[in-house]
């Protein structure tokens, strides 16, 4: 089978591209390299450097899709803070790109749209935990240029016949995880800063709960997305772990002293319900974070 992975030299990407190709699918990526890394290619797939924003692309897109039984879309600028402090270049890439993809995707009659979405759509909330009927409150602007994705998911299935699905991610964890930059998530930054010898930062009191799922789990998902006969018009589906864990109880089974800085703009807490998952992908979380920080962290040397 052949598919089309948007951000396949990305953390999430990369991930899908090697389970892909294990399978012995046909793995075509699209990525220009600005978060994507060398490293993380495989061989045995074909890379093009484009960038999905540059509509004059469109031929391009259209030509690498046809045959295609999917699109995973995985492309993104990540990452709430950044977003903040350059809305512009989030928007151009975040909003113009999907948009391109999902127009190219539907004029190369590809079968199925996979959308790597997020679950900053939900925004701040007292109601945890968190099901795929409440209503959206983003409050960054990739919150709210994810959320706009998944509304042009659903656009494009109902009036131009491309089966679509939206996957919220909730904290994206695991092997090629950013550890350092404006793009790490706080497990990979707890891990850079043990790794160079400096107390582990904590933003407020630590007390925030975050919903952390494995990106092995991730990628199972994508792929039971690919093949559910259950799903593929514009249904928004959580991938989480459906518990959540402190900050603080992340950095004490790290394991190092710590330091605590002012707080952010970000929601007190998220949880994932996974029943819609279970029900239409027949997927549930198999990792947990515990064993695998204790099995990375030995692994890296780390204790």
């Amino acid at each position: 089978m052949k598919y089309v992975v948007t951000g396949g030299a990305g953390f999430i990407g990369s991930n899908l591209v090697d389970a892909l190709i294990d399978q012995k699918h046909e793995v075509y990526v699209i990525d220009n390299f600005s978060t994507g890394k060398k490293e993380n290619c495989n061989k045995n797939a074909i890379y093009y450097n484009y960038d999905i924003s540059d509509a004059s692309q469109s031929k391009n897109f259209i030509k690498l899709m046809n045959g295609a039984d999917s699109v995973f879309h995985c492309a993104a600028l990540a990452r709430v803070q950044p977003s903040i402090d350059d809305p512009i270049k989030y928007e151009i890439n975040n909003t113009i790109g999907t948009m391109n993809m999902l127009k190219s995707a539907s004029d190369a009659n590809v079968r199925r749209f996979i959308y790597s979405a997020s679950s900053s759509a939900y925004g701040t909330t007292d109601v945890l935990p968190s099901f795929e009927h409440h209503l959206p409150n983003p409050i960054s602007p990739y919150a709210s240029q994810k959320y706009y994705g998944e509304i042009c998911c659903k656009m494009f299935s109902e009036i131009y016949n491309l089966e679509t699905i939206s996957l919220r991610y909730f904290n994206v964890y695991g092997e090629r995880q950013n550890l350092g930059g404006a793009y790490a998530t706080v497990i990979g930054i707890f891990i850079k800063q043990c790794l160079d010898g400096i107390p582990m930062t904590i933003n407020g009191d630590g007390s925030q709960r975050r919903d952390f799922i494995y990106v092995g789990d991730v990628i199972r998902a994508n792929i039971l997305s690919a093949q559910s006969k259950k799903v593929g018009n514009g249904e928004v589906i959580n991938i989480g772990s459906g518990k959540n864990l402190s900050i603080k109880n992340i950095a004490t089974l790290i394991g190092n002293d710590v330091i605590y800085r002012d707080s952010l703009n970000e929601p007190f807490a998220n949880l994932a319900d996974v029943s819609k998952a279970k029900k239409l992908l027949g997927w549930e979380p198999l990792v947990q974070l515990e064993d695998w920080l204790a099995d990375y962290t030995s692994t890296i040397g780390l204790y």
